[in-house]
């Protein structure tokens, strides 16, 4: 059976459709991407050996007026192109991860008849996903939180698919240095490449035996990578890192942004972090996120206003001198790690794909 992917834009996006394609392909299966042009998936998925085909389409909250009028003036073209799409596929069923990249093919889908799956990654749902939710036939959901916006008899709490290499790392041992990983996603964050440069003449006056990698993203790295190395520092500066789970093996802490996936793959590493959301997210989602994690004690929590280079070194060097805290929020996040999540939601797709009705119990009995 050929099942689409509606899923693109962020790696938050990519990356859970990716590992739910992977285990697809594992049972026999075709897994098609659907992303536009200049996303993260256009990279992403044809690495990963999966097929690709592109829709024109943008994104309409948090968007000026011309770009939401661009965005409905596409919205039936990229429709059109997306029912021409499931049908000469033969589309068996749709697995939407949400974003505006999924809302053509969710409606396609749905004037077709065909079967759609949602995971909704994020303690609050998006636009996209509130819609959809209406009319799938299950509903994957990462946070409880989410749970009273969905039907309760088609949604169940799964969490978000990561692919395996991030629950094969090992617990990191203490070594001479405290190894901080810095990342605001794929396309970089201002706010953190910004408290990382504040900071390095701090640690490196301190003495303080911190060795830093900055992901930067593509449009920041040349400036900070040149500052980096007049810095004296150890550690790395890099536009991208396409090996995250390495990093993150070799990571004592992790500051970053509160992303669904990002969290969900930290989780799985059972890394400690240091939470930045990003304030401008829809339905200030990365920060319902973020608190959900601090409520469990699995990580400390900034507001983007607050962070700089004084706040960072702060964070960083009150950490790495309580390993006993660090431990306890490492274990306190690996509660929140669902290993099976990728299974889940490829067996939701193909019970959906057969017609067949979902046992809420018996998908909760394998988290």
């Amino acid at each position: 059976m050929v099942f689409v992917m509606a899923a693109g834009g962020t790696g938050g996006h990519v990356w859970p459709a990716v590992a739910v394609a992977r285990e697809l392909r594992r049972r026999g299966h075709q897994a098609v991407f659907v992303g536009r042009r200049g996303g993260l998936e256009e990279r992403l998925a044809p690495a990963e050996g999966f097929e690709l085909e592109f829709i024109e389409i943008s994104g309409l909250k948090r968007v000026g007026l011309v770009k939401q009028l661009r965005t409905l003036w596409q919205l039936p073209s990229s429709t059109f192109r997306a029912l021409g799409l499931l049908k000469r596929r033969r589309a068996a069923a749709v697995f939407s991860m949400g974003g505006y990249v999924a809302g053509p093919v969710c409606l396609a889908a749905w004037l077709l008849g065909v079967p759609l799956v949602v995971l909704e990654p994020n303690a609050v749902p998006g636009l996209t996903n509130r819609w959809t939710g209406k009319v799938a036939a299950r509903i994957l959901l990462n946070f409880a939180e989410a749970a009273r916006h969905f039907p309760a008899d088609r949604s169940e709490l799964s969490g978000v698919p990561v692919r395996e290499e991030f629950f094969r790392l090992a617990a990191k041992p203490p070594g001479e240095w405290f190894d901080v990983l810095v990342t605001g996603g794929s396309q970089g964050s201002r706010r953190l490449n910004e408290a990382a440069r504040q900071s390095w003449p701090l640690f490196r006056a301190s003495g303080l035996r911190v060795r830093m990698t900055l992901q930067t993203g593509p449009a920041f790295y040349a400036e900070l990578a040149r500052e980096f190395a007049q810095a004296g520092l150890p550690g790395a500066v890099t536009p991208f890192i396409e090996d995250m789970a390495g990093a993150l093996s070799g990571a004592d802490l992790v500051v970053c942004r509160a992303g669904a996936g990002a969290l969900a793959e930290l989780a799985a590493a059972g890394k400690p972090a240091v939470l930045v959301p990003f304030p401008f997210a829809a339905d200030q989602h990365q920060l319902r996120n973020a608190e959900a994690l601090v409520r469990a004690g699995a990580a400390r929590l900034v507001l983007d206003r607050e962070m700089n280079g004084q706040r960072l070194y702060r964070e960083v060097r009150e950490l790495a001198e309580r390993p006993e805290r660090l431990e306890s929020m490492a274990r306190a996040v690996r509660e929140f790690a669902r290993p099976q999540a990728a299974e889940r939601a490829a067996e939701a797709l193909l019970r959906a794909a057969r017609g067949v009705g979902l046992d809420r119990e018996a998908g909760q009995s394998k988290q």
